[in-house]
């Protein structure tokens, strides 16, 4: 299969990247970095982008991902990722793509209760920060693809996923990064924000099977959450992440890390994922855990 990653350059497109690869696909990146970089804001270089490519599929992966900074900047969020979404699959109608994968996140789901839990495919949508309400209008322009259009398009609603590679912009491996400089430093202490929400978490390995495997099998105009069916408080990682540390190290919490709001639960439900795919995730969590440290264990060392 010939496919295109857009995002392909960032953390969760390296990883499917490398699992495409792996798994014999010919795969082509856009990405707004790199020496032929192509910003999904532009609609006539994506459009163009494609055209060339000509894929059999295309994974949409590039957008704006720290939901904290959105709210700094709506404008721009809304932009990369509702209307570079627009442009992408604009592109993909006109080159005749046979299949997209058009990713959202559970974050349009929004505040929800613990009766409401687990999340289907079919709960309400209450996106709460303007990333979330980002991401639930590219999920809308990618139905209307579908329905409009008659594009191949397969939507999916990832839940919180980690591993290797990750920014430091998310909590686990920013956790994960103060360990790692309080190892290189000998400091006893790392400032941490708050650790009650819960999330459910898959690992970015994982994820990315996930992701093939709906290209492959996924129905067209469908939408399947991606979640393993369970949830963590994020204050079980911080302690996982604190009993690997190589030196004794205490949390601190800082008001300066809080969100102004921040989703008390997240917990999916992925039978539909699995009755398409067969999908189920493999990695444990403490693997998953170990592999973030040590990843980034390495990269605070070469800074």
């Amino acid at each position: 299969m010939r496919a295109v990653v857009t995002g392909g350059l960032g953390f969760v497109g390296r990883h499917l990247v490398h699992h495409l690869r792996e798994a014999g696909d010919e795969v082509i990146t856009l990405d707004h970095r790199g020496d032929d970089a192509v910003d999904v804001t532009d609609g006539p270089a994506v459009a163009a982008a494609l055209a060339d490519a000509a894929p059999d599929a295309v994974y949409h992966l590039a957008g704006w991902a720290n939901v904290g900074a959105s709210w700094n900047d709506p404008v721009a969020v809304l932009r990369v990722n509702a209307e570079g979404t627009l442009h992408v699959l604009r592109a993909c109608t006109a080159a005749s793509v046979g299949r997209v994968l058009a990713v959202a996140s559970a974050d349009v789901y929004g505040v929800v209760t613990e009766a409401e839990l687990p999340l289907t495919e079919s709960s309400p949508l209450r996106p709460t920060s303007p990333y979330a309400a980002s991401k639930l209008a590219a999920d809308a322009l990618a139905q209307q693809a579908f329905l409009g259009h008659g594009l191949g398009v397969v939507r999916v609603r990832p839940f919180n996923h980690l591993g290797p590679g990750q920014s430091e912009q998310f909590v686990a491996p920013a956790i994960a990064a103060r360990i790692a400089r309080a190892e290189r430093d000998g400091a006893d202490t790392i400032p941490v924000g708050n650790l009650s929400a819960r999330r459910d978490v898959t690992d970015v390995r994982d994820v990315v099977r996930a992701y093939r495997l709906l290209i492959e099998r996924g129905g067209a105009g469908e939408v399947y959450n991606v979640c393993t069916g369970e949830d963590m408080a994020v204050q079980t990682l911080a302690d996982l992440l604190v009993g690997m540390a190589r030196r004794p190290i205490r949390l601190v919490t800082d008001p300066a890390l809080l969100r102004p709001v921040d989703l008390p639960v997240l917990r999916g439900d992925a039978t539909k994922l699995r009755a398409a795919t067969g999908w189920e995730p493999h990695i444990p969590i403490e693997q998953t855990v170990a592999d973030l440290l040590d990843d980034m264990r390495e990269r605070i060392l070469s800074d």
